[in-house]
C-alpha cells in the first residue's frame, strides 16, 4: 500500500451464514470503515452484505467484485459494484485488489481467497475460518481481528 492511501480490506466467508456470523461480519465492517479502510467484498449476500452493511453504518466506501455481469446483483451496501461476468475466479480479483484480508467461516470459495492470499503473500487475518497455515493469525474478536488486518495494510 502507498503511503497515505486508503487501504483496500477485503472480507470473506460464506455467502449464507448464521445470525452470530452476520453480527461478526457486520462488527469487522464498522471496525474497518471506523479506521479509515475501504471494504472490498464478492458483493453478495451472507458475510459480504453484513460486512458491508457494517461498514455503511460508519459511512465507509464499500467495493463488491461480482462474479456475474450485472451491477444489479450486488447487495444494497455496495457504493461500487463491479461486474466481472468471470464466476468463481472473481475471487482472485477480490484477494489481488486488497492489501489486507479478514477471513470468515466459509466454503470452498472462501478457502480459495484465504490461499490465494498465501500464494501473493497478501496478510491475511481468521475469525475462527479454515486453518490452513500456522502463518495466518487467528482471531475469535471480529474488531481484534479487523483493526489487525488494518495494521498490516499499512506496514
Amino acid at each position: 500500500m502507498s503511503r497515505g492511501k486508503q487501504p483496500f480490506i477485503a472480507v470473506v466467508g460464506a455467502g449464507t451464514c448464521s445470525k452470530k456470523m452476520k453480527e461478526q461480519a457486520e462488527q469487522v465492517g464498522k471496525t474497518i470503515a471506523a479506521g479509515k479502510g475501504i471494504l472490498v467484498c464478492g458483493g453478495l449476500g451472507g458475510v459480504m452484505e453484513a460486512a458491508a452493511m457494517g461498514a455503511k453504518s460508519k459511512k465507509g466506501l464499500t467495493v463488491g467484485i461480482l462474479p456475474g455481469s450485472s451491477r444489479a446483483d450486488a447487495n444494497e451496501y455496495i457504493d461500487i459494484a463491479i461486474p466481472t461476468g468471470i464466476g468463481e475466479a472473481r475471487n482472485v480479483v477480490i484477494i489481488k485488489t486488497a492489501d489486507a484480508v479478514v477471513a470468515l467461516p466459509g466454503k470452498f470459495g472462501t478457502l480459495s481467497e484465504m490461499a490465494f492470499c498465501m500464494k501473493m503473500n497478501k496478510p491475511i487475518v481468521s475469525l475462527s475460518a479454515w486453518n490452513i497455515s500456522d502463518k495466518i493469525e487467528r482471531f475469535e474478536d471480529p474488531v481484534k481481528a479487523a483493526k489487525r488486518a488494518l495494521e498490516l495494510a499499512r506496514e
